[in-house]
């Protein structure tokens, strides 16, 4: 029997996973929902249950595997302690410790789930074959994840990569979640280009394809703004200078040789990438040797990709 790892991506809505060969192949996928109640007390249960349930279901026991990789959706130090996951309802747990004592003791490994995402696109996504990358995901959120020399950097504190809480705007009056003002979360997630799309429709006056849309999302903006739309492409363009400030920033201090954009924004495609990369080349001014800015390639499977990646290494 080939040796197995499991990966797992823990959503606050759905747990993905995936059963892989060492030699990165994925076998077998699936997800479940991911419950909240009680303070997620019940979310490790869930995926060991569903773990033995689909490793039965492929002739399999979890004596086939050789580890587990997790990714968690918060702050996650060396000794696997995550002091909270918010959209999970955790707060002081070793989820790892949980899962393998229910598993019969298999080593679990974790990581955030934006490192293990960038571990992921490192290994067999976008950055494939690179040892220095950055993962940049725009969604409901900004997260990312680091990698050098192959591995995740998590910094003492867990905090490595947040780069959604890189200050970027000095005018910005609401509060982010994390408590700071002027975050590029704010600015250039989904919900913060749906913000300032109606801001600036309030102010502006020129007519714009934007007006007429009832529930405005990200994707109307950058939709209408490749549609020639004046309005909708200066919020885009003012999105992606903060982007490319923040990202200039995270350059200039790691030096990766690429830096992959990911999430449900990214889907706006090279449109995208071009503008970031006009407004990062702005503040990389030191060296004409910089980073490649790449398209995410594994979509929503990065996350268990990563995890296996994770648990594999860790057997290295």
């Amino acid at each position: 029997m080939e040796q197995l790892c499991i990966g797992i991506d823990l959503g606050g809505t759905s747990i993905k996973m995936g059963i892989f060969s060492a030699d990165a192949k994925l076998l077998k996928k699936w997800e479940i929902p991911t419950d909240t109640s009680n303070k997620g007390e019940n979310i490790i249960k869930d995926i060991a249950k569903s773990i033995k349930k689909e490793l039965k279901a492929s002739d399999l026991s979890i004596m086939d595997c050789i580890g587990i990789g997790m990714g968690v959706p918060g702050p996650v130090l060396k000794s696997g302690y995550v002091k909270v996951c918010v959209n999970l309802g955790w707060k002081d747990v070793y989820p790892g410790r949980e899962l393998s004592d229910i598993l019969g003791g298999i080593a679990v490994y974790l990581g955030n789930d934006a490192n293990v995402a960038a571990l992921g696109e490192s290994w067999q996504g976008a950055a494939k074959d690179t040892q220095d990358t950055v993962l940049v995901t725009i969604g409901t959120g900004v997260g990312s994840g680091i990698i050098i020399d192959g591995k995740i950097v998590v910094g003492r504190h867990g905090l490595a990569g947040e780069i959604g809480h890189i200050h970027v705007e000095d005018n910005e009056s609401k509060q982010c979640n994390c408590g700071a003002y002027g975050c590029l979360e704010q600015l250039a997630s989904a919900t913060g280009i749906v913000r300032l799309a109606k801001a600036a429709l309030e102010k502006d006056k020129r007519s714009s394809l934007l007006q007429n849309i009832e529930k405005l999302t990200a994707k109307d903006v950058f939709d209408s703004a490749k549609a020639g739309d004046e309005v909708a492409m200066e919020i885009v363009q003012k999105v992606c200078a903060y982007l490319g400030v923040a990202i200039s920033k995270v350059s200039l201090t790691v030096d990766p040789e690429v830096i992959v954009i990911g999430g449900g924004v990214s889907k706006a495609g090279s449109f995208l990438t071009d503008l970031i990369k006009k407004e990062y080349l702005k503040y990389t001014t030191l060296s004409d040797e910089h980073a490649d800015i790449v398209l995410a390639q594994l979509g929503n499977d990065a996350g268990i990709y990563g995890a296996a990646k994770l648990a594999l290494s860790a057997l290295t």
